[in-house]
């Protein structure tokens, strides 16, 4: 539907408002379209997913060093929790970076790069759920 001003020019109602970009948006995502807005927000989602994901990792190394003195030998419980703690601070960080690379791709029509954060928390994750099966069999 078109609309018509009183100086009698013609503007398209479906015509896309220009995008709205900063100073960082120009720095870490530099040229390209932009892209369809429900790509970019299924992209923040996703993001955000790992940020949960991260602060669990977060919260859990912090139980084990702080509930579990009766349960595991002093140096297994911190291994445990460093472990985890380590493995959150890492997730956050990687998906704050695979999040600029998606954005990257969408933005230069390129195939998205491959999740590597994926195959981390999964190596990492069952390294640390192998070792707490193993204690609690030998306990």
């Amino acid at each position: 539907m078109d609309l018509i001003d009183v100086s009698g020019d013609q503007s398209s109602s479906t015509d896309p408002a220009p995008p709205r970009r900063g100073k960082m948006a120009e720095l870490l995502l530099p040229g390209g379209t932009e892209p369809d807005p429900r790509f970019t927000l299924a992209n923040e989602r996703t993001f955000l997913a790992w940020i949960r994901t991260s602060l669990a990792l977060l919260a859990g190394g912090i139980a084990i060093e702080a509930f579990t003195s009766d349960l595991f030998l002093e140096p297994v419980r911190k291994g445990l929790a460093v472990m985890l703690l380590l493995l959150g601070m890492l997730l956050s960080a990687g998906a704050a970076v695979r999040w600029i690379h998606v954005e990257q791709s969408m933005r230069s029509k390129t195939p998205l790069p491959l999740p590597l954060i994926g195959p981390l928390v999964a190596g990492v994750g069952s390294l640390a759920a192998a070792v707490v099966l193993v204690l609690i069999l030998w306990r």
